[in-house]
């Protein structure tokens, strides 16, 4: 498996066009639709995870978490994981409605922004796995932060160790590791070919 250079991964405009605009809004609207699925499993899954120990079910995040990682793995411009976070959750809320309401909106935003601030912090121009893993690693962070929050205040430090731990494993494993394999994959099929991601996977092969 090769990885990307950082050279090759910088695209020469931060400003978006009509083509990253339709391709996110695409990313968006599709990954809302996983979120609707995601919303329905969530509970009898974390009903088999949370007796098990209280906090665990954190690890089941990741299915909220990809849309903005893989967002900005493709697009590569500024605001792009954000965007296509938020998109997903308005999408997921609009289409299939949520026992959360319109709070799922909030953790949309600030998931998305979890992400979005690891790509900024390597300037937009590295999109190496490590950052993508990093990235998920900052949604979940994120997702803990905000749940924790508004859905468990005054939680025990137990808990909270556990839930944060468990949501940012969650967040490398699937909306990281997955996402940047999304991306790879989609890149070999020449779908990203007007896009820095698919120049630079083809010069890594």
């Amino acid at each position: 498996m090769h990885t990307e250079t950082t050279i090759s991964t910088r695209p020469a405009s931060r400003s978006w066009r009509v083509v990253d605009i339709v391709t996110a809004s695409v990313i968006g609207v599709a990954s809302g639709l996983i979120f609707v699925v995601w919303n329905q499993a969530y509970n009898p899954l974390s009903g088999l995870l949370t007796p098990l120990l209280p906090g665990l079910q954190a690890l089941l995040g990741g299915g909220w978490l990809f849309a903005g990682v893989l967002g900005g793995l493709v697009i590569r411009k500024p605001g792009a994981a954000l965007y296509t976070e938020l998109l997903a959750a308005v999408v997921s809320t609009l289409v299939g409605g949520t026992a959360w309401g319109a709070t799922i909106l909030v953790s949309g935003a600030v998931q998305g922004l979890g992400a979005e601030l690891v790509f900024a912090l390597f300037l937009y121009g590295n999109y190496r796995l490590y950052v993508a893993l990093l990235a998920g690693a900052g949604a979940g962070l994120a997702l803990a932060v905000n749940d924790l929050l508004l859905w468990y205040p005054g939680s025990a430090a137990p808990f909270i160790a556990i839930y944060t731990i468990s949501a940012v494993v969650s967040g490398i494993v699937v909306a990281g590791l997955l996402s940047w394999l999304a991306m790879r994959g989609l890149a070999r099929t020449g779908a990203l070919s007007r896009f820095a991601a698919g120049r630079a996977v083809r010069a890594s092969d």
